[in-house]
């Protein structure tokens, strides 16, 4: 099988053939048709991820083919019996498992789901980590309800665009923040009530002038821009956070305590959050957006893209059949 893969820190990706692989008890060889990026396998490379291995196939997005039946793969891999936390032998597929850059890829079988029959192949590959991360933040933890004021940082990145098209279809009035104002401009079109410029100084006052302020945040970012959107929080607000591609949060304590704040952590998502995720994008007929398909041997070029944040939405891999 042709497979894509990560020799070292800070190298490029180098497509290599390797034995087709072979079943394994209580596991599935799925024939992959696309992939999609996720800022994890920019962190791989860079040597900026937790148990790092190589070599290795990055890749915890995809959509293939069983049998000639669709499915999308669940990526994460062991979460054990509490729905709260996960086990401390979860891990996510393309680390330490070879992951979906591939043509085939070996992943337990009951992380197998049929294919959203309104989705396109692009469209599903480049549904389930962001839509599992962003459901859970957005409904398990921020428990978001209609009429209330939602803030989503970072726009145009993967996990935000769909925490953003989630809590659009669930009715809330949806607030955004990017260093782009033609991001914000595009998430207005999609639903959005407004946004602001977190490179403007000023853009919490701005903020809680066009909202009235915020019921729950969705974030990806932490570091400093977490604390001034938790300055925009009405009391007994939620704050969730994902990711911290900004550094640790700065946060003035009083915001939390003498406004009731809750503050929660969330990274991916159960098997039952997963499916529970599926069902509402079934629902809504919610499609992930688009921001590039390449061809698995310009997997450098999609990379370059990722890396320049210009995208809106997921970096999709196309992988020739075998």
């Amino acid at each position: 099988m042709l497979a894509a893969v990560l020799h070292g820190m800070n190298q490029e990706i180098s497509l290599e053939e390797r034995p087709s692989l072979i079943p394994a008890p209580d596991h599935t060889v799925v024939s992959v048709q696309f992939a999609a990026m996720n800022h994890r396998d920019l962190w791989i490379q860079k040597g900026q991820y937790a148990g790092l291995k190589y070599p290795i196939i990055l890749g915890s997005d995809g959509m293939g083919t069983v049998e000639g039946k669709q499915v999308i793969i669940l990526p994460g891999m062991d979460w054990g019996d509490h729905e709260a936390y996960q086990s401390r032998t979860y891990r996510i597929l393309g680390l330490p498992d070879d992951g979906t850059f591939a043509e085939e890829v070996l992943v337990p079988t009951e992380n197998l789901f049929p294919k959203p029959d309104h989705l396109s192949d692009e469209e599903a590959a480049a549904l389930p980590l962001a839509g599992l991360t962003a459901y859970r933040a957005t409904f398990v933890k921020a428990q978001v309800q209609p009429g209330e004021s939602v803030l989503i940082t970072g726009i145009g990145g993967g996990v935000a665009t769909l925490a953003m098209q989630m809590a659009l279809a669930a009715g809330a009035n949806v607030y955004v923040t990017s260093g782009s104002s033609e991001k914000i401009e595009q998430a207005m079109r999609m639903g959005a009530q407004g946004g602001v410029n977190y490179q403007d100084e000023s853009w919490p006052q701005a903020l809680k002038k066009m909202s009235g302020g915020i019921h729950k945040i969705v974030d990806g970012a932490a570091g400093r821009s977490l604390g001034l959107a938790i300055e925009c929080l009405l009391p007994g607000g939620i704050a969730v956070n994902y990711g911290g591609t900004t550094g640790p949060i700065e946060i003035i304590p009083q915001r939390l305590f003498w406004n009731q704040v809750t503050l929660k952590g969330t990274t991916m998502g159960s098997k039952s959050d997963f499916a529970a995720m599926l069902a509402f994008v079934g629902k809504h007929k919610i499609h992930p957006v688009i921001a590039g398909v390449f061809p698995l041997d310009k997997i450098n070029e999609a990379f370059a893209f990722l890396k320049s944040t210009a995208q809106f939405g997921k970096v999709v891999l196309a992988i020739p059949s075998l």
